[in-house]
């Protein structure tokens, strides 16, 4: 092989691990600048993440309840898995903080040496609790106002709870550690996309899959199931603990070990970011 054939092909085989390292750098700073600052600005930030994410379960339930009798099961279940895409669209393109997409980016300047597990632990803590309040916050208003407008049926609480609840605590470890892993690449995809057309297609093909395959995203999960609490469609606050404890557990391993350890172990080899 002549020496010019050479140097194409080792550009070729660099270009890949050039592109992943910008990302890296990109996720980087995005994690750095989310783990400095305040405690009020973060909590303000992921109290509006909750509310705004909480629109998908307002679209998801109406959209059950308009189609549920002149369409089938499938077509039911399509349509509503694309509502379940519209808040995320809101929270990602808006720039508030979401736990689950945090369990991936803001592990990255850890292993990456400038940030420490306690700066880690204080945003999650923070992220994580506004985003329950602003989640749950949102399922009051949506019981007060969904069924009172005429929109929503109370029992589409229910049939849109229901499967997220309804599986041993395995089977709701593994769902969680999948959606973890799908907002962990969401963060990673979106830091590539070029431009807000390409964001939102990255945002709805996720989030899409996400709501069709009914995985537990811990975020908008709690919007649907306190939904369901609140309307009193018989699903219990026992079953929210329960879905509560290993969806969470499931979307830190998925975002933590499936995006940021690996992403980061394939970027940084040859050179270090930044």
């Amino acid at each position: 092989m002549s020496s010019d054939l050479q140097d194409q092909q080792d550009v070729g085989e660099a270009a890949p691990k050039r592109a992943s390292r910008l990302i890296l750098y990109h996720e980087i700073m995005e994690g750095i600048d989310a783990l400095e600052r305040p405690v009020g600005a973060l909590f303000i930030s992921g109290l509006s993440a909750g509310l705004d994410i909480g629109f998908s379960l307002f679209l998801m339930a109406v959209v059950h309840t308009l189609a549920d009798s002149g369409f089938s099961g499938p077509a039911v279940r399509l349509l509503v898995a694309n509502m379940y895409a519209v808040g995320f669209i809101f929270v990602v393109l808006g720039r508030a903080e979401l736990f689950t997409e945090q369990t991936a980016l803001a592990v990255l300047p850890v292993l990456n040496g400038r940030a420490s597990l306690g700066a880690l632990a204080r945003l999650w803590a923070t992220v994580y609790v506004a985003n329950l309040f602003g989640a749950a916050a949102f399922a009051a208003l949506a019981v007060a106002i969904g069924p009172s407008l005429g929109v929503i049926e109370p029992r589409t609480f229910a049939a849109i709870a229901r499967p997220l609840v309804d599986h041993p605590g395995v089977v709701m470890l593994g769902s969680a550690v999948l959606a973890g892993w799908l907002m962990g690449l969401l963060s990673w995809l979106v830091a590539a996309g070029r431009d807000t057309i390409s964001q939102i297609v990255l945002v709805w093909l996720i989030a899409t899959v996400i709501g069709l395959a009914r995985l537990n995203h811990v975020v908008v999960g709690t919007v649907e199931v306190l939904a369901g609490v609140f309307s009193g469609q018989e699903i219990t606050a026992a079953d929210y603990g329960h879905f509560l404890l290993w969806t969470t557990l499931g979307n830190i391993l998925g975002g933590s070990f499936f995006v940021a350890l690996i992403k980061y172990s394939f970027a940084i080899q040859g050179k270090s970011p930044g």
